[in-house]
C-alpha cells in the first residue's frame, strides 16, 4: 500500500517516503509530511549545496547547516541554493 502524504512543500496529496529519511523527530516529521517527489528536489540541491561550496561532511557545522537548509527548503518554502550555481544551458 502506498503511503500517501499532505506533502508541505508541494502543497498537495502525492507519495510519501517508504520510511523516514533523516533520523530523530526531523526524519520522522519529513516523512509524515513530505512527499518523495519534494524529497528528490532536496537531495539536488544538497548535492549542489555540498558540490559547489565544497562542504565537508565530517564537520559537524556542515551537518547542522545543512540540516538548517533542508527545514528551510521542506517546511519554511524559502528558496535554497548553492551560491554562483548555474543551471546548464541548453
Amino acid at each position: 500500500m502506498t503511503h500517501m502524504v499532505n506533502c508541505a512543500k508541494l502543497k498537495c496529496e502525492a507519495e510519501g517516503l517508504e520510511f523516514p529519511p533523516y533520523p530523530g523527530e526531523l526524519g520522522v516529521r519529513i516523512w509524515k509530511n513530505i512527499s518523495k517527489e519534494a524529497w528528490a528536489q532536496w537531495m539536488d540541491i544538497q548535492t549542489r549545496l555540498i558540490n559547489e561550496n565544497r562542504l565537508n561532511l565530517a564537520d559537524a557545522r556542515v551537518r547542522k547547516y545543512l540540516a538548517r537548509q533542508m527545514e528551510n527548503f521542506l517546511f519554511q518554502d524559502m528558496d535554497v541554493e548553492a551560491q554562483g550555481y548555474a543551471p546548464p544551458s541548453e
